[in-house]
């Protein structure tokens, strides 16, 4: 997962997470739900980065070369 990633995830999911105790605290059910799945689809996309990693199809490609 490049650095970019990470921080563009880990801001939805702060941001998501702000959203909720916001709505929370304010009793905006709306506002509420809208912050929680935010940030679920922030950590899904983390998930997703890291199998993606973990299997090596991460952005780069791997060459066989034949020496």
């Amino acid at each position: 997962m490049s650095g970019t990633d990470k921080i563009r995830n880990k801001v939805d999911e702060v941001s998501g997470r702000v959203k909720q105790e916001v709505g929370r605290a304010t009793g905006d059910r709306s506002l509420e739900a809208r912050g929680r799945a935010k940030k679920t689809g922030a950590n899904l996309k983390q998930a997703g980065e890291k199998i993606k990693d973990a299997f090596g199809f991460g952005g780069r490609r791997r060459r066989n070369r034949r020496i």
